[in-house]
């Protein structure tokens, strides 16, 4: 095969319970994701020589590693392992859209969208259920990523279960100058805060599947959000400037430091985006909706 091409989505968590840390180090957790309409795009070509060369472009691209380090290279070279095929070579190249330590999931991302596309090229024929097992070894979000729509995470947010969503709602982020270190805003959390329960409450998934807009904006919840505020005092600034709008709810998303607004109308979601546009406090701002699918083969 002379190419495949991988398009897949950034995540929000409409809410993010943080529990006790168990053995392995790692939270429990609770959480609810959404995939939404903000996506990279990978490109996998074959290389002969068995080697994975990765490239970057767009969003943050100057400052992602592109040695085995990275996320995208872990994952093809366990995919590899897996199917025995540790001959296999791939030149992989990714047009960045998701911002980077931002709370979305970008490099989680870009592994779902790489088993996903090696998997293609190489022809090792594993399902989608066997490209989970492989993700779920990456990292919390890859799972999730390779399937996309709405779930429910449990574990460390790698074990899914699909949540019925009534419609697709209209998303307004707030991009940050700078990142957040997702193990940074863990132990702040350890420090200001304590664990929670990680269970979600029924009125969520209830206004999720009536696609209730003012309900479940009232209702997104994120125990990591004053963490990140904690980081990033200006975020506080931000989430007010959205919900002074007309944003139905507003939220930091995963461990920050973007923030996802909930809008109902295409006009609220004009408003909102217009209002953030004027801070100095706000990089970008971008128009999403969700739930989307995940990673999918696009040529």
């Amino acid at each position: 095969m002379a190419e495949v091409r991988v398009r897949v989505p950034a995540k929000v968590n409409l809410a993010l319970n943080v529990g006790a840390t168990g053995q392995d180090g790692y939270h429990a957790l609770g959480t609810v994701f959404q995939a939404v309409s903000l996506f990279d795009e990978l490109t996998a070509r074959p290389l002969s020589t068995g080697e994975i060369r990765l490239s970057f472009r767009g969003e943050g691209a100057a400052g992602l590693p592109t040695d085995g380090t990275n996320l995208v290279t872990r994952a093809a070279r366990l995919l590899a392992k897996t199917c025995g095929a540790e001959g296999a070579g791939a030149d992989i190249r990714i047009h960045k859209r998701i911002p980077i330590a931002g709370g979305m999931a970008g490099g989680s991302a870009d592994a779902a969208a790489t088993l996903v596309a090696c998997n293609q090229l190489w022809e090792t024929g594993l399902s989608l259920q066997q490209l989970h097992g492989l993700a779920a070894q990456l990292g919390a979000d890859v799972p999730f990523l390779l399937h996309g729509g709405t779930a429910l995470g449990a574990g460390r947010g790698e074990k899914l279960t699909p949540v019925a969503v009534g419609g697709t709602f209209r998303w307004v982020l707030a991009l940050s100058h700078h990142g957040l270190s997702t193990p940074a805003v863990f132990r702040e959390f350890d420090r200001i805060s304590s664990p929670q329960p990680t269970g979600i409450g029924p009125d969520l998934l209830a206004a999720l599947a009536d696609g209730d807009v003012p309900r479940l904006g009232k209702l997104l919840s994120n125990d990591l959000q004053q963490a990140a505020i904690s980081l990033q005092p200006e975020l506080a600034e931000v989430l007010r400037m959205g919900r002074d709008a007309g944003a139905a709810g507003a939220i930091v998303s995963g461990s920050g430091p973007t923030i996802a607004f909930l809008a109902g109308e295409a006009g609220t979601s004009d408003a909102i985006a217009e209002r953030l546009l004027l801070s100095s406090r706000v990089r970008a701002v971008r128009r999403v909706c969700g739930p989307v699918p995940g990673a999918q083969v696009v040529g």
